[in-house]
């Protein structure tokens, strides 16, 4: 038998099984690694990249330890966004779906309070949410965590970097100390591993190697003579490469939004994603940039964390990040699941001790290569191919996506083709047309109805 197979695990039947049906054959890396720990029910440090399989990971631990005919919360997840939070517990759901009646609850800021208040008079067996939010329910009365027996931290240094370390502190004094503990973390910064010896039982630590397979990933280093020069470098890479989704990462969030803006002023299709940005502007950043209506997402280590977007063409570091593992982890976001990526990075003279620090834990040698023509500042930026129109109703209005697609595609509409990503929200609806059909599109959604009603549609 493979050892890497999921069958070597002491897991039940039904979620054996299920993996099956998921199509899940064998374990990546840090799941070979740190499930027959977690399945002894030992604390697990674990080193792991987003899109590296932890969530799967530590998921796993969560449902087999689970006794769903005990109707208490026992397992507690939580993470540094909302986004990583719902990505989650919609990989628990499918994890467990071969477990009838588990309940996964999410609790995370930028929602309404009072319908999470009535879900949890409900009960649940698995809380997955952000240390604010939880903090909030904690110090309100309408969560207790007397029966969790399993904690999980995921991406324990980003929610460290985001300042919840006092969340944290006050959200792990309300669990009991006979529990599991597992943390997964990109970085391990001294912090982390204060925390590790503060809140954990001799520890099994694991490190995946996280260095990138050059046949998937092409990296590529590019000269600014000095800061002011980076944006002129940073807008021929983007006109001489036009990748469709490409994010940017900057290491500050006032130069995120800077550059953001420079280039939306050259005409590109850019949006900046920072700590500071009002949740709605986040998630509608988001959605335009998921369905490719949007070409440039520039963005700050911790906001881009957590992020599940597939198929990034390029990554663009505006300069090096400040610790070697970051970028690297940045680096492993485009070329995912065997699609062919491009890194980018720039940098000056001043960040050469930065490339000699990159080339040493890569174990390769990294030269600058030659700038695309500077004649292709002349030409109009590039702009992506579809467009986003939003919709004023939601699921809460019982919208689903098949009634957005006919009401698009019905009679003397426009093509399946011409259709993009649907993504449906409480009381909106975003769906991704063809930039050249946009004005048709958004004339169908306006006179038409959905559901036998009429919605407000609009362009964004």
């Amino acid at each position: 038998m493979n050892q890497t197979d999921f069958s070597c695990l002491k897991l039940q039947h039904a979620l054996l099984e299920n993996l099956k049906t998921l199509g899940y054959q064998s374990m990546t890396p840090v799941q070979e690694q740190s499930l027959p720990y977690i399945l002894q029910a030992k604390d697990v440090i674990a080193q792991a990249q987003t899109g590296s399989g932890k969530t799967a990971a530590f998921g796993l631990g969560v449902l087999e330890k689970l006794n769903v005919k005990r109707f208490c919360i026992q397992s507690l997840i939580l993470c540094p966004t909302r986004e990583l939070a719902d990505q989650v517990a919609k990989e628990i759901r499918k994890l467990g779906r071969s477990i009838h009646n588990i309940k996964v609850l999410t609790l995370c800021g930028g929602m309404p309070f009072g319908p999470q208040v009535g879900s949890l008079e409900h009960g649940a067996h698995i809380i997955v949410g952000t240390p604010g939010r939880i903090e909030d329910h904690l110090g309100k009365g309408t969560l207790k965590l007397d029966d969790v027996n399993l904690l999980v931290l995921d991406e324990a240094d980003r929610m460290l970097e985001m300042g919840f370390q006092s969340q944290l502190d006050s959200i792990i004094d309300r669990i009991s100390t006979d529990r599991q503990t597992l943390m997964f973390s990109a970085t391990f910064p001294e912090q982390i591993k204060l925390v590790a010896r503060r809140i954990m039982k001799q520890p099994v630590t694991i490190q995946v190697e996280s260095r990138h397979d050059d046949s998937t990933i092409q990296q590529h280093l590019f000269q600014a003579k000095d800061t002011a020069h980076r944006l002129t470098v940073l807008r021929l890479l983007l006109q001489h490469y036009q990748p469709e989704s490409a994010v940017v990462f900057c290491n500050t969030k006032i130069e995120t939004q800077e550059v953001a803006d420079k280039l939306s002023d050259y005409g590109f299709s850019a949006m900046a994603l920072h700590g500071d940005l009002e949740q709605r502007d986040r998630d509608q950043t988001l959605v335009r940039f998921i369905n490719k209506s949007i070409s440039i997402l520039v963005a700050t280590d911790v906001a881009a964390r957590g992020l599940d977007i597939e198929s990034l063409d390029a990554v663009i570091n505006y300069q090096i990040a400040r610790e070697i593992e970051v970028h690297v982890h940045r680096i492993g976001r485009t070329g995912r699941a065997g699609n062919k990526g491009i890194a980018l990075t720039i940098i000056t003279d001043k960040e050469k001790y930065k490339l000699a620090k990159l080339e040493d834990y890569l174990n390769q040698s990294i030269k600058p290569e030659s700038l695309p023509p500077v004649n292709l500042l002349d030409k109009p930026a590039y702009q992506p191919s579809m467009v986003t129109l939003q919709i004023d109703g939601g699921k809460k209005q019982k919208l689903r996506p098949g009634d957005i697609l006919g009401a698009l595609t019905g009679k003397n509409g426009i093509t399946g083709k011409q259709v993009g990503k649907i993504q449906l929200f409480p009381n909106k609806a975003y769906v991704a047309v063809s930039r050249d059909v946009a004005q048709y599109a958004l004339s169908k959604l306006s006179e038409g109805q959905l559901k036998g009603r009429s919605f407000r549609a609009r362009l964004i």
